[in-house]
């Protein structure tokens, strides 16, 4: 186990990317342990055979389809009407947009590198800083992937056998309550610093009606989904597919914004998506598969009970543990590698694995916001030309608003759970 974490740091160190120096790292420990090749081989390929899985390919087609339909600018169009009269109003229509895109995207890192694209240049028109457009709008990808449909939640589900529906509507009160949280911060920030409102105005009742009017098939999308889900109409696997027809039917039928050269294009940039996606998975099996046959998850669980025999502080160390991983490895990676570890050890002290798996999934996220390798963060700062330290200055106050949040979570788990508690039973 010694020569994989050397050869894991080592890689990670002189900048391969992710998928390699976890399939390169599983590789050579297989090699110097003398393990046939054909079994790496085999569970590489086997990681591939989940029906659930199905849910991951559907919900890139149906979040790549969906940004070309027109739902995407009517949707800013509809959060600038809501929260453009605030104090550093841009800022709240990002934070806003999030919230809503959250059962379009599924992906932080989509998310803010869309928004960044299409608001960041407004935004530095306007007067706000180049380290706090970045910030905010890294920072909002964190909502997209905790409202559903969360391509981390689908995994984390699958990965850990945990119901994909109860994931669903856990994230739903703790993604709300992020978009909260981040527009009070905002507008904090903005008042002590005069960035301009949008709009002077406070909208009236009949154009937010007429905005929900015209945005309702962008908002019905997620309610449809779950609504599904819970009364068996359809799997997740079945829901991804049903959002891809969902979403051809949007651009085709009611907006008729979806031409024959941007299906392609989505085509082109889902199969890319993919690609990535599926390499990060098949390696990761594999590294799972050395860890698991060196035993560390019975060593890593022996040191943290050892730790403590309170449960919140081995959830702490815990959350400690994965947040700080977060920051070198991509989320995808991590998901797939530490879930077989910390979840059979949070159940071990009575976590329910939902609560566990929202939590779990926040923080992993949130690694991809902060340096030194957060996937988001570098997406974001290079779109915008923003200097890395630059962000992370600016990011501080919206990190400690999330992790203000997630103690909150952690203290109040019915917060997480009471809604997949309604619908699906204690």
């Amino acid at each position: 186990m010694i020569f994989l974490g050397i050869t894991f740091v080592v890689l990670l160190a002189i900048g391969m990317p992710v998928a390699f120096t976890v399939g390169l790292s599983a590789l050579a420990y297989f090699v110097t342990e003398q393990v046939p090749v054909q079994i790496v081989v085999q569970k590489m390929v086997s990681s591939t055979q989940s029906f659930s899985l199905l849910a991951v390919p559907f919900f890139v087609l149906a979040g790549n389809l969906m940004n070309e339909t027109g739902i995407t600018s009517r949707l800013i169009k509809f959060a600038t009407l809501v929260t453009g009269h605030m104090r550093g109003g841009l800022a709240q229509v990002s934070v806003v947009l999030s919230c809503l895109m959250g059962g379009i995207s599924g992906s932080a890192t989509a998310d803010a590198a869309m928004e960044s694209r299409i608001l960041g240049p407004d935004m530095e028109k306007r007067g706000f800083s180049r380290g706090f457009t970045a910030a905010i709008l890294a920072m909002g990808g964190l909502i997209t992937s905790t409202i559903p449909p969360s391509l981390g939640l689908i995994l984390y589900g699958v990965t850990g056998e945990v119901s994909i529906g109860r994931l669903f509507l856990a994230g739903m009160v703790p993604g709300i309550l992020m978009t909260l949280v981040l527009m009070f911060a905002v507008d904090r920030i903005s008042k002590k610093r005069l960035y301009a409102k949008e709009h002077e105005q406070f909208p009236t009742v009949k154009e937010v009606l007429l905005g929900l009017v015209e945005n309702i098939w962008a908002l019905m999308f997620p309610i449809i989904l779950i609504v599904g889900i819970r009364f068996g109409i359809f799997t997740p696997s079945e829901a991804g597919a049903f959002a891809v027809v969902y979403a051809l039917f949007v651009g085709l039928f009611v907006y008729r914004e979806l031409t024959i050269k941007k299906l392609m294009e989505c085509l082109q940039q889902t199969a890319i998506d993919l690609a990535v996606i599926m390499f990060i998975i098949i390696c990761s099996n594999a590294f799972g598969y050395a860890i698991v046959t060196g035993q560390l998850p019975q060593t890593l669980a022996n040191v943290i009970v050892g730790a403590s025999s309170n449960p919140y502080v081995v959830l702490t160390i815990i959350m400690v543990f994965v947040f700080f991983v977060g920051m070198f490895m991509e989320a995808t990676a991590n998901v797939l590698l530490l879930t077989p570890i910390f979840l059979p050890i949070i159940q071990q002290y009575g976590f329910d694995p939902v609560h566990f798996g929202v939590l779990y999934m926040i923080l992993i996220t949130m690694g991809g916001m902060t340096p030194p390798i957060g996937v988001t963060m570098y997406t974001t700062c290079s779109i915008l030309d923003c200097p890395m330290e630059v962000y992370t200055k600016e990011a501080i106050p919206f990190i400690i608003a999330i992790i203000v949040l997630l103690i909150v979570l952690a203290i109040f788990p019915q917060l997480v759970l009471f809604l997949p508690n309604m619908v699906y039973g204690a």
